[in-house]
């Protein structure tokens, strides 16, 4: 058997054994809800470092199934967001050279991997440019507190700072928030 039959073979196991996680998943009622609860928010999380809403889904479907393997606890929010974290670079290192092939390709397209938000009208255009121009570090606090509404403590332990750091970008977020809506 070649490596290439090899990593054939892995992929077709790993996605196999994935797909019957997830069958387990949807079928105890405490994750069935946990992941129709949380998923949305996550998804918009893990987007901070994927290209797309579908590299995004698939982080957050890997980080339970990942959770259900450990027996974690379901209401861990904060190590469940560490882990979507931690998958997300993880495929961000896992697709570099691919990522760097691809941008060389596409050098004329902006690629954005900031939250991207359905809109309706221009406060509503306003308020997303805004929130694109954050700094990173600002960004994910925000969006995990706003639309993921997770502790400081919470975020503190999924990102590795304190939950004094985590509530002082919070507050600079909403600052630069004010600053950058009102004057736009």
């Amino acid at each position: 058997m070649g490596d290439l039959d090899k990593i054939m073979n892995w992929r077709r196991l790993n996605y196999k054994d994935r797909e019957e996680v997830m069958e387990n998943v949807v079928t105890h009622e405490d994750w069935k809800v946990c992941f129709s609860q949380l998923g949305p928010g996550l998804v918009l999380f893990a987007r901070n470092w994927v290209r797309s809403p579908a590299d995004a889904e698939d982080v957050v479907q890997e980080a339970f199934v990942r959770f259900w393997r450990c027996n974690h606890n379901i209401d861990n929010r904060a190590l469940l967001y560490a882990t979507v974290r931690s998958i997300a670079l993880d495929f961000i290192r896992r697709d570099s050279r691919r990522a760097r092939r691809e941008s060389d390709a596409m050098a004329e397209t902006e690629q954005s991997v900031k939250p991207k938000f359905a809109m309706e009208d221009e406060s509503q255009q306003a308020l997303a440019a805004a929130v694109d121009h954050l700094p990173d570090e600002q960004r994910e606090v925000l969006v995990m507190k706003i639309w993921n509404e997770l502790t400081f403590s919470e975020i503190g332990s999924a990102l590795g700072i304190s939950q004094n750091t985590a509530a002082s970008r919070y507050r600079y977020a909403l600052g630069a928030l004010k600053k950058n809506f009102v004057s736009s």
